[in-house]
C-alpha cells in the first residue's frame, strides 16, 4: 500500500498484464536463436540492465490499457529491474528515464502499426532510438532493417548500408552494435571486432571442439 500525505492509503499499481503474441515472430527471432539471452550477456550487468521483450512502458503507473506500449524488444541502462518486476512492467517516471533501445519485428498483423503509430508512441516517450525489423525483406515495413534515432524530440532515420545484395546494416549509438538483416536473419555486430556477439551456434562449435579433443585424448 501507498500512503498519501493525507494518511489515506491508496493500491500498489501493476500495469497489465501483455496480452499472448499476435505471432512467433518475437520466438523465432529473439528467442529460438538465443539474441535476447546472449545480447544480456554482451551488454553488462544484470543488475542494472534490462532487456525484456513483450512487457508495456508507461509514463506513469496506471492499470489502464490506454497509452502503454510493448515492444518486441526494449533496452535499457542504468535502471532497477526489481522495479520493474515490482510494476509488471516499465514505468519511466519511477526508473527516472525512458529505455534506451526498442524493436518492433514486422509481420502481417502489426506491419502498419510498426511504422506509424508505434513509431509516433515511441518518439513522444523519449526513446532515443526504435529499431524495426522484418523478415519478408520489406514486405510489412517497406524496407528490411530500419532505424530511427531522436533528434530535438522527433525521430530521424538512421543511415544503413548495403553490404550485398541479402545484407542491410546500421549502426546503434544506444547498443554500440551494428544490426543486419541478413539472408532473413537478425543479426548483432560488435563494431570493435567486425564479428557477431556470441550466439548458441558458436557455443556448440566450442563444445564439438573440446568434445573431439577429448576423443583425440582417449
Amino acid at each position: 500500500m501507498t500512503t498519501l500525505p493525507t494518511g489515506k492509503s491508496v493500491p500498489f499499481i501493476r500495469l497489465p498484464d501483455a496480452p499472448p503474441a499476435e505471432d512467433m515472430n518475437n520466438h523465432l527471432y529473439l528467442n529460438f536463436t538465443g539474441n535476447s539471452h546472449f545480447l544480456s550477456e554482451h551488454l553488462g550487468s544484470k543488475d542494472t540492465t534490462i532487456i525484456v521483450g513483450d512487457t508495456y512502458i508507461s509514463r506513469e503507473p496506471t492499470a489502464s490499457m490506454a497509452g502503454l506500449f510493448e515492444p518486441d524488444l526494449m533496452i535499457a541502462f542504468n535502471v532497477r529491474p526489481d522495479l520493474m518486476m515490482e510494476r509488471n512492467g516499465y514505468v519511466i517516471s519511477e526508473q527516472g528515464k525512458p529505455p534506451d533501445f526498442v524493436l518492433e519485428i514486422g509481420s502481417a498483423n502489426t506491419g502498419r502499426r510498426d511504422t506509424t503509430v508505434k513509431r509516433e508512441g515511441y518518439a513522444a516517450l523519449g526513446i532515443p532510438e526504435y529499431w524495426r525489423f522484418d523478415p519478408s525483406g520489406g514486405r510489412f515495413h517497406g524496407v528490411p532493417l530500419a532505424g530511427d534515432r531522436l533528434e530535438n524530440g522527433e525521430y530521424a532515420p538512421i543511415a544503413l548500408e548495403r553490404l550485398d545484395e541479402h545484407t542491410w546494416q546500421g549502426y546503434s549509438t544506444a547498443l554500440n552494435l551494428h544490426l543486419r538483416w541478413e539472408h532473413g536473419q537478425l543479426g548483432w555486430y560488435d563494431p570493435a571486432t567486425g564479428q557477431h556477439i556470441l550466439r548458441f551456434h558458436d557455443v556448440q562449435q566450442e563444445l564439438e571442439t573440446v568434445r573431439q579433443a577429448l576423443e583425440t585424448e582417449r
